[in-house]
């Protein structure tokens, strides 16, 4: 089971090309945070590309679904990897010539966002048809440890090659690596695809997508649980740093220390999640649950191990939370409506994150890190527990049961 999508042609290509490009994403991201610094010397200033980066999202993600909709997957995602590509390079040539300004770094981030925006539903629709329905779960769960092990990578590659190429070498690798996705998307066996019901022409574009969310109350109930978890219980980047500089008094050293057991976790989680048969609502707000009130518990902790040590599963279980509310929203909406919903869950993802950072931030400064876990360890475990009474009342207990969707 922990393997059964790799059954699938297309998706042992899909699988091998997410791997590669997942790496040069991430050597990239190293890249950009590094070039704005020495450009800059400002924290806040790479910060700022974050937001640039979520803001199209916000603004246009509820397009991008709507466009996923009605057009194929394939061509819409071919353009979108052509684009980032052809983005990457821009960043190269940017490095490369020694710009001095950060504002040709600032408009990539800002145009890199859109395409994201307007290309990532169809990419999760896409991602939904190289794989049979009773295996996207897998698929999915394989996505995240796929995602989590080129994120090491690319980081650990990007600290190595950085003094040598320096970041125009990490732009042109980037850019590269899309190639392994082009490849792969044109060598997939088009009789394998299990496409999915396109949106008819007439239909109402995100109206249609903004009425089955509203009209669908357990898809309420999962979204808004989403967005808090999210904010106050994933947002781990500042809290980690906080407890680092403050309380634990580990310095730079400590936070390299739990920046990998994160990743470790994470890669934890999506081995788990591969290895279950279903994804169900019980697993959700049961890893969400017991995830809440370890987050709680973490401010606690005197040391920085035993900090670390709850931290691996915490990671583990942002995964699985992640993997399982994507599976279910994907498994439980019409065919026609999936990229018109992935886009409203992107939305809910970049939300959470541009509350949440700055919200922890405040409150890890006012209250100190520890309050700050404590208080959104708190927090998520109510939440929890209110979705689940809210999701037992608008499908009945079955929903906490496992079940397919």
């Amino acid at each position: 089971m922990l393997l059964s999508s790799l059954k699938h042609h297309n998706y042992r290509l899909w699988a091998g090309a997410d791997l590669v490009s997942v790496t040069g994403t991430w050597m990239q991201v190293l890249g950009v945070n590094w070039l704005i610094l020495e450009a800059t010397g400002s924290a806040t200033s790479v910060g700022l590309s974050l937001v640039l980066q979520a803001l199209p999202t916000l603004a246009f993600g509820l397009w991008g679904g709507a466009l996923a909709d009605r057009l194929p997957a394939r061509p819409v995602v071919l353009a979108s990897q052509v684009a980032q590509g052809l983005l990457a390079v821009v960043l190269a040539v940017v490095a490369m010539t020694g710009v001095t300004s950060v504002l040709p770094v600032y408009g990539v981030a800002l145009a890199g966002g859109l395409v994201t925006a307007l290309g990532g539903p169809a990419l999760g629709r896409f991602g939904a048809e190289v794989v049979p329905p009773a295996d996207l779960p897998n698929a999915m769960a394989l996505g995240s440890v796929i995602n989590s092990a080129g994120r090491i990578l690319g980081m650990s590659l990007a600290g190595v090659l950085l003094p040598l190429t320096g970041t125009g070498g990490l732009f042109v690798i980037n850019a590269v690596s899309f190639l392994a996705v082009i490849g792969a998307i044109a060598a997939m066996r088009a009789g394998e695809m299990y496409l999915l019901a396109k949106a008819s022409a007439g239909a109402g574009g995100i109206r249609d997508g903004l009425r089955h969310v509203l009209r669908t109350p357990w898809l309420l109930v999962v979204l808004a649980l989403s967005l808090i978890l999210g904010s106050l219980g994933r947002n781990y980047q500042v809290t980690m740093a906080s407890m680092a500089a403050g309380p634990l008094g580990a310095g730079a050293v400590g936070y390299g220390l739990l920046s990998t057991v994160f990743a470790v976790g994470t890669v934890l989680g999506g081995i788990f999640a591969a290895s279950r048969p279903r994804l169900t609502m019980r697993l959700l707000l049961v890893t969400a649950f017991l995830a809440s009130v370890a987050q709680a518990l973490s401010g606690l902790v005197p040391g920085l191990w035993p900090f670390a040590a709850l931290l691996l599963p915490i990671a583990a279980g942002a995964v699985v939370i992640d993997t399982t509310i994507g599976a279910r929203v994907q498994l439980g909406s019409p065919d026609e409506l999936r990229g018109r919903v992935i886009s409203v869950l992107g939305l809910v993802s970049a939300a959470a994150g541009a509350l949440g950072g700055p919200l922890l931030g405040w409150l890890s400064d006012a209250m100190g890190p520890r309050l700050a876990l404590q208080i959104g360890g708190v927090s998520t475990t109510a939440a929890t527990l209110l979705a689940a009474l809210a999701l037992a009342r608008v499908t009945g207990v079955r929903i906490l049961r496992a079940r397919t969707a």
